[in-house]
C-alpha cells in the first residue's frame, strides 16, 4: 500500500466542525441515564451547575458491570497495604481545573463540540474514575510483583490487564478523542485527558497500552490511507488491535539519525523490513487479536540522517481484506526488559525480518517518516507530563492520609510525655511536605490540562489568529509539560515516602513503586536533557522569538485579573520574575551562532527548570484568581476549605519555589561555561 501524496494537516484529521449529522451528545448517550440513588456513589456536585440532582449518563457502558463498584473512600488504617485502595486523584482537584479554572464547558458552543455539556463532561469523568478503581487500581501491585514473562516466544501477562484494557474499550475510552464520522466520540482533548489521568493515577504500567494505541492510531488517521484506516485505525479504536511506536535501536538510543533498520521496496508496493527496535513498550502481548507497531526505517538508496527516516505500519499478524488477523509476519520477541518501574508494561527487544519475511506498509511519503511522529507528540507529551503527575499525586494523597492517621511525639511547645502522640500532620516539617507535595501535583495538573485546553483551542476554534495563536504557544509549553512534571512530581514522590519514614521505604506501602514509576518518566518520549536543548535551541527562538512573546502576554492578561482580584503579591511578583528571565533569555540569543551553539546549550536544562517553575507559578496565579472568585462569592464548609487550600499552596509556591529561579538566572545569564571547560578526563 502507498502512502497518501498529500498528508492532511497537523489536526490529525479532524474537521473544522462536525459532518457527520449527528451530533456528538447522541452519540453519547447511548448507555443508561442513572440517577444519583442508582449511580455508584457519584461525586457530590460541588462545582457543577444545575440541578442538584444530575443525571449520570455512563459512555456506551452497560450499568450492571460497573454500578456495583463502591468509590474508594481513601481511608487508611491498619490495612495500610501496598495494593492502595486509597483515592489516587481529586476529583474537586480535576473539576476545579476544568470548570473554574479553564471554564471548559464553553467549548461546548463550537460546532465541533456541538451537543456537549457540563452534564456529560461530568459523566464521563464518573465514568473514568469508577472503571480505574474497580479494574485498574486493584491490580497496581500485583502487576509489579508479577512482571510479564517470555516462554517459548509467548509474552504472558496478568489476566487482570486484559479486563482492564477491555472495560476501557467497552466504556467508549479507547475512541473518545476520535472523530464523529470515525465512530468516535469527539470529546474536547482536555476532558479526555482528565479522564485519563484518573487511570494512569490507579495503574502506570496498565495505561501504557491504550496510550500508545491513541497515540499510533493519530499518526495513521493523520497520514494514512483509506485502506490502511479502513485495516488498522477503525480494530484500533475498537480495541481489537493495540498499537505501539518502535523508534529506538540497541545501538542507537535516542539517536534516531543512527538507526540501521532497513525497508526494500517489493513489486505489490509493500515493504520488506529487516532490523530491531529496543524499549519498545507493549511490543507483544496476547492481550488482543492483533498489534500494529508504527516502525522507523530506512528505504534502501535513503539519505543519510534524520532526512532519509521513513515510517511503516508492520501488523504482528497482516490483515486481510475482510479486517481479521491472518498469517503472522515475520516480528519476533528477542527478549523482555525488566525495569525499575512500569513493571506491568511490557516492554521488549523486537527484531524484524529473521527470516526475511516482514510485510510493511510505507506510511505516508518516503523520508518523512520523524516528522509524521512529531506530529503526535504534542499531546503524547501532554499525557506523559499527566502521567508523572499522577504518580506524584497518589503518592501525596496516600502519604497525606497517613499523615493524618499516624501518631508520634508531640509539639515543641507542649512536650509532657503524659498527654498522648499527635497525628504527624501537626509537625511543622511534615505540613511542609505535605504543602510540598501539593504545589508540585496540582501546580502540575493545571499546566497539562491548560496544555491539553490548548490543542482544544487549536482544533476547534474557527479564528484563525486564535488557532495559530493556540499551535504556538504549545510549541513553547510542551517541553516544559513533559520534563517540569516529570522532575519535580518525582520530588513530590520522594517527599511522600520521607513523610511516612521507615515505612515508605518498604513494599507494605506503596510510596516507593510510585516513586520507582515515576523516575521512567525523565525519560519516556525524549529525555528531560533532550527536551532542555530543544526548548532553547528552537522553542525559545523561533518565529524571532513570537512564542516568548505570546507566553508574556497570556501571563500578563492574567496579572491584571490578579491584581483585581486582590492578588497584588503574587502578581507583582510573576511580572517581576517574567521579565527578568524574558530579558536574561533574548540577552542570551546572541550566544546561538554557529560555532558557539555549544556554549548557548550548555546550561538548557536551567533554562527548562528556570522556565518550568515560572509557568507552573503562573498556573498557581491562575488557580488562586479562580479561587479567591468562589470564596468572595460565599461558600462554605468543604469547598470553602478546598479554595483557602489553593491560596495558601499559591502563597507557598511563590514565597519558596519561585525563590529558585535566583539560583538559575545568573547561570543562565552569564552564560556559565564550567560544564564545558571540564575536561572529560577530569571527572
Amino acid at each position: 500500500m502507498a502512502g497518501n501524496s498529500s498528508p492532511p494537516d497537523r489536526r490529525n484529521g479532524f474537521p473544522a466542525e462536525s459532518d457527520s449529522g449527528i451530533g456528538p451528545a447522541k452519540r453519547l448517550l447511548t448507555g443508561k441515564s442513572l440517577s444519583r440513588a442508582e449511580s455508584a456513589e457519584p461525586r457530590p456536585a460541588r462545582f457543577r451547575s444545575g440541578t442538584s440532582s444530575p443525571s449520570y449518563i455512563y459512555l456506551r457502558t452497560l450499568v450492571s458491570l460497573y454500578s456495583g463498584h463502591p468509590q474508594v473512600n481513601g481511608v487508611i488504617g491498619n490495612g495500610m497495604a501496598a495494593e492502595n485502595s486509597g483515592k489516587t486523584l481529586s476529583r474537586e482537584d480535576v473539576d476545579f481545573n476544568l470548570f473554574q479554572v479553564l471554564q471548559i464547558d464553553k467549548l461546548a458552543a463550537r460546532p465541533l463540540y456541538a451537543d456537549l455539556d457540563r452534564e456529560i463532561f461530568s459523566a464521563v469523568l464518573d465514568t473514568a474514575e469508577t472503571i480505574a478503581a474497580s479494574h485498574f487500581q486493584c491490580f497496581y501491585r500485583k502487576s509489579d510483583l508479577n512482571e510479564p514473562s517470555l516462554e517459548d516466544g509467548v509474552v504472558h501477562t496478568l489476566p487482570e490487564l486484559k479486563a482492564a484494557i477491555g472495560a476501557f474499550t467497552e466504556a467508549g475510552f479507547m475512541s473518545a478523542h476520535a472523530p464523529a464520522n470515525e465512530g468516535g466520540q469527539q470529546l474536547p482533548v482536555a476532558i479526555v485527558q482528565a479522564a485519563y489521568a484518573f487511570f494512569q493515577a490507579a495503574n502506570i504500567g496498565a495505561s501504557i497500552y491504550y496510550f500508545l494505541t491513541v497515540s499510533a492510531g493519530n499518526v495513521i488517521r493523520a497520514f494514512g490511507t483509506d485502506v490502511q484506516k479502513t485495516r488498522f485505525l477503525r480494530p484500533m479504536l475498537d480495541g481489537r488491535f493495540l498499537g505501539t511506536m518502535c523508534l529506538s535501536e540497541p545501538q542507537a538510543g535516542s539517536g534516531l539519525a543512527d538507526i540501521r533498520t532497513r525497508a526494500t521496496l517489493r513489486p505489490d508496493g509493500s515493504y520488506s523490513l529487516k532490523g530491531s527496535k529496543m524499549w519498545i513498550s507493549a511490543g507483544d502481548h496476547e492481550i488482543s487479536e492483533n498489534i500494529v507497531h508504527l516502525v522507523l526505517a530506512r528505504i534502501d538508496g535513503a539519505p543519510p540522517g534524520i532526512k532519509g527516516i521513513s515510517l511503516f505500519i508492520v501488523p504482528k499478524f497482516d490483515v486481510g481484506n475482510d479486517g481479521a488477523p491472518g498469517q503472522r509476519n515475520d516480528v519476533r520477541v528477542f527478549g523482555l526488559n525488566h525495569k525499575m518501574g512500569y513493571r506491568g508494561a511490557v516492554n521488549t527487544l523486537l527484531s524484524f525480518g529473521d527470516n526475511d519475511d516482514c510485510t510493511a506498509y510505507l506510511l505516508g511519503e518516503p523520508h518523512r517518516g520523524l516528522e509524521y511522529m512529531f506530529v503526535m507528540m504534542n499531546e503524547a507529551r501532554i499525557s506523559v507530563g499527566l502521567g508523572a503527575t499522577m504518580l506524584g499525586y497518589a503518592g501525596y494523597l496516600h502519604s497525606l492520609e497517613y499523615a493524618k492517621q499516624r501518631t508520634q511525639g508531640r509539639l515543641p511547645d507542649n512536650k509532657n510525655p503524659l498527654l498522648p502522640p499527635v497525628p504527624i500532620i501537626q509537625h511543622g516539617d511534615v505540613r511542609r511536605m505535605l504543602l510540598q507535595q501539593k504545589v508540585f501535583v496540582e501546580g502540575a495538573l493545571a499546566l497539562g490540562l491548560y496544555a491539553a485546553y490548548m490543542v482544544d483551542e487549536e482544533r476547534s476554534t474557527h479564528d484563525t489568529t486564535a488557532r495559530d495563536e493556540a499551535s504556538l504557544l504549545l510549541e513553547i509549553l510542551t517541553p516544559i509539560v513533559k520534563a517540569w512534571p516529570s522532575e519535580y512530581c518525582l520530588e513530590a514522590n520522594k517527599l511522600a515516602i520521607q513523610v511516612l519514614g521507615g515505612y515508605g521505604y518498604t513494599r507494605d506501602f506503596p510510596e516507593e513503586q510510585y516513586y520507582r514509576d515515576n523516575r521512567l518518566n525523565l525519560i519516556h518520549e525524549g529525555t528531560n536533557g533532550i527536551q532542555a536543548i530543544d526548548f532553547v535551541s528552537r522553542k525559545l527562538r523561533m518565529k524571532d522569538a513570537a512564542g516568548l512573546d505570546l507566553l508574556g502576554r497570556r501571563m500578563q492578561a492574567d496579572i491584571a485579573d490578579a491584581e483585581a482580584a486582590g492578588l497584588a503579591e503574587f502578581a507583582t511578583q510573576l511580572r517581576a520574575d517574567r521579565d527578568r528571565v524574558f530579558e536574561a533569555t533574548r540577552a542570551n540569543f546572541r550566544n546561538a551562532a554557529p560555532g558557539r551553539m555549544g556554549e548557548y546549550l550548555v546550561n538548557s536544562s536551567s533554562y527548562l527548570d528556570m522556565y518550568g517553575h515560572l509557568v507552573v507559578g503562573w498556573m498557581w496565579l491562575r488557580q488562586a484568581i479562580a479561587a479567591k472568585r468562589i470564596l468572595d462569592a460565599g461558600c462554605t464548609g468543604d469547598t470553602e476549605a478546598f479554595m483557602q487550600g489553593k491560596l495558601s499552596a499559591c502563597q507557598f509556591f511563590f514565597r519558596h519555589e519561585m525563590k529558585r529561579i535566583d539560583h538559575w538566572l545568573p547561570i543562565v545569564a552569564s552564560n556559565d561555561t564550567t560544564v564545558l571547560d571540564t575536561s572529560p578526563d577530569w571527572l
